[in-house]
C-alpha cells in the first residue's frame, strides 16, 4: 500500500478519498465493526461546508441534514417553555462559551460561499457514512473491526502489524483519535494544559422538560444546556476531571448532574446514548515525524466548545491528501509535505485558544461572570456577533504564502463564471486549477486550465487554486508575474 489510515472516523476516510482522487493506493483500519452512535457533533463549520460542496458530496449531506431540521422545527413547535420564558431563537450563527451568536445581528448570507452556506445540520455519524460510501466508491479499502497493534518506521516505509498480518506501507497517517497509539509509538510530543472540569451529554427520555430553559445557562457550580433537538441535555461542572471517563455512564449520573447544576425538577427515564468529556487541550508539536503524519484528534485535542473539532479535523484531510499524494507519485515540490504542518499547526493552536477562553467564561466563580457578562454585551453588537461567528466559521483563516494579492492564502471564493458554472463544480477531481480569465495563458502542465471570464469578480485576470480551495496566486493585470513561481511552489519540481 502507499498510505495506511489508522482509523475509520470521518478524519480518516475524508484523507482517504483524498489520497484516492489523487491516484495513491491507501489501506483504512478500523477497529469499530460499524459506525460509532455515540452522541456527537451536530453540525458543521461553513469551511467544511465548502470543503463538502468543492468535491461534489453537497447532495447527499443535503439529504442527510433534512431529517435533523425536520425534528428542530417539531421541536420548537412543541416544547412547552416555563412562564415568561423568551421563544428559543432559531435563527443562530453558532455560539461562544454558550452565549447564542445571532444571525439577526450579521450581514446578508455571503454569496461568495455558494450553495454551501446552506449546509449546516448536518450530525457527524451521517457525514462519516456518507464519506465511507464516497471512499468504497473511489476504490479505498476499508478493514473494519481490525486494529494497528504496532508498527516499525523506517527510512523507506512503515511496516505495520494488524492483528496476525503485516502490511508494508510507504506511509502511516494517525486518525485515531485523541488516545492515538500512531502517536504514542512514534513519539511525537503532546503538551498541554490538564482537564479542569467533566463534562456530560446524553440524548435522553425526559421527564419535567417544561422545567428546562432552552440553550445555555449557567447553574450551580457551572453550565447546563439543553439543545433545539428532543431530549439533548448537556452539563459542565468545575469539580475536576471524571475519575473513569470510559466508565459507563449510568441514567442516574446524567440525571444527578442535570438536576444539580439546573436545580430544575427533572426526571431521566431513559437515556439514548451518552458521553462524558473534559477540557484536555493538547497539540503535537509536529505533525510528521519521517514517514508517519497525523491528522484530527491524534494531532489535537480540546474542549468541544464552539463546535471547532470535527471541522478541525477534515481541514487537516483536506490540506494533507493532496500533499502526501503528490509526495508518493514522485512529482512534489520540495518541502511540499513540510508545509502542511506549517499551515494547520496554527489554526489548531487558535482552535485551543479560543476553546480556553470559553472554558474560561463558564467557569462559575463571581470574576469569570462579571467577565461572561462583558463578552454577552459584545456578543449582542453587530461589530462583536459578525467578528465570532466569522472566526467560527473557518472561512477567516489564511495560509501564509508568498504573493501580493489580497486573495492569496485565502479560501477561494466560490466565483461565479461567464459559462454559468461556479468555482466549486471545477475543483471535484482535487487537481490544481488555473483559472485563466483572460483566455490567453497556455495549458500548465500538472494543472487544468479553465478560460473563462468571472462575473462575480470582474477585475481578476488569473487565479491559481490548490486542490484544497486555496489561492496560490491571483492577478488583476492581465499578466503572469508571480504564477511560475507560483507553480514551482506547489506543483512541479
Amino acid at each position: 500500500m502507499d498510505v495506511v489510515i489508522s482509523g475509520a472516523g470521518p478524519v480518516g476516510l475524508m484523507l482517504a478519498c483524498e489520497l484516492r482522487l489523487g491516484g495513491v493506493s491507501v489501506l483504512v483500519l478500523e477497529r469499530r465493526t460499524d459506525i460509532d452512535q455515540t452522541i456527537k457533533a451536530a453540525s458543521i463549520t461553513t469551511s467544511t461546508a465548502v470543503a463538502m460542496y468543492r468535491r461534489g458530496l453537497l447532495p447527499e449531506l443535503m439529504e442527510q441534514q433534512r431529517p435533523a431540521a425536520d425534528r428542530m422545527r417539531e421541536f420548537l413547535q412543541r416544547m412547552p417553555r416555563p412562564d415568561g420564558a423568551a421563544r428559543p431563537n432559531i435563527r443562530s450563527a453558532g455560539q461562544f462559551a454558550g452565549i447564542p451568536v445571532s444571525t439577526d445581528l450579521l450581514g446578508p448570507a455571503d454569496q461568495a460561499v455558494g450553495p454551501a452556506r446552506d449546509l449546516v445540520m448536518v450530525a457527524q455519524q451521517r457525514i462519516e457514512q456518507v464519506l465511507a460510501d464516497r471512499a468504497v466508491a473511489l476504490g479505498v479499502e476499508v478493514r473494519r473491526g481490525v486494529e494497528l497493534k504496532a508498527f516499525e518506521a523506517d527510512d523507506d516505509g512503515v511496516t505495520v502489524h494488524v492483528g496476525e498480518d503485516t502490511v508494508r506501507a510507504g506511509w502511516l497517517v494517525g486518525c485515531d483519535g485523541g488516545r492515538s497509539l500512531v502517536r504514542k509509538t512514534a513519539g511525537f510530543g503532546f503538551p498541554g494544559t490538564d482537564p479542569t472540569f467533566t463534562g456530560r451529554q446524553a440524548l435522553v427520555d425526559l421527564d419535567g422538560a417544561e422545567n428546562l430553559h432552552p440553550g445555555w445557562h449557567p447553574g450551580a457550580g457551572g453550565m447546563v444546556g439543553y439543545q433545539p433537538m428532543p431530549g439533548r441535555v448537556v452539563t459542565v461542572e468545575f469539580d475536576g476531571p471524571p475519575a473513569d471517563r470510559d466508565a459507563p455512564l449510568t441514567r442516574e449520573e446524567v440525571e444527578d448532574s442535570l438536576r444539580r447544576v439546573s436545580g430544575a425538577d427533572v426526571r431521566v427515564t431513559n437515556v439514548r446514548t451518552a458521553t462524558r468529556y473534559t477540557d484536555n487541550s493538547r497539540l503535537a508539536t509536529t505533525y510528521r515525524l519521517g514517514r508517519v503524519l497525523l491528522a484530527g484528534d491524534a494531532a489535537h485535542v480540546h474542549s468541544p466548545f464552539g463546535g471547532q473539532g470535527l471541522n478541525l479535523g477534515l481541514g487537516d484531510a483536506v490540506n494533507l491528501g493532496w500533499k502526501l499524494a503528490a509526495t508518493v507519485r514522485g512529482d512534489a515540490p520540495a518541502g511540499l509535505l513540510d508545509t502542511y504542518t506549517s499551515e494547520r499547526r496554527p489554526i489548531a493552536e487558535w482552535v485551543l485558544e479560543w476553546t480556553r477562553a470559553q472554558t474560561a467564561l463558564m467557569r462559575p466563580d463571581a470574576h469569570s461572570s462579571a467577565l461572561r457578562a462583558v463578552v454577552t454585551d459584545l456578543l449582542g453588537t453587530q461589530g462583536g456577533a459578525t467578528y465570532v461567528a466569522s472566526r467560527l466559521s473557518g472561512l477567516t483563516h489564511r495560509y501564509p504564502m508568498e504573493g501580493d494579492h489580497e486573495l492569496v492564502g485565502t479560501s477561494a471564493p466560490d466565483f461565479e463564471l461567464a459559462d454559468g458554472t461556479r468555482l466549486g463544480e471545477h475543483l471535484r477531481d482535487g487537481t490544481g486549477l488555473l483559472l485563466d480569465l483572460t483566455a490567453s495563458r497556455p495549458e500548465v502542465t500538472g494543472v487544468r486550465t479553465v478560460s473563462t471570464k468571472c462575473v462575480s469578480h470582474p477585475v481578476l485576470t488569473g487565479v491559481l487554486v490548490r486542490p484544497d480551495g486555496f489561492i496560490a496566486w491571483a492577478s488583476e493585470n492581465g499578466g503572469s508575474d508571480g504564477l511560475s513561481e507560483a507553480l514551482h511552489t506547489w506543483f512541479t519540481d
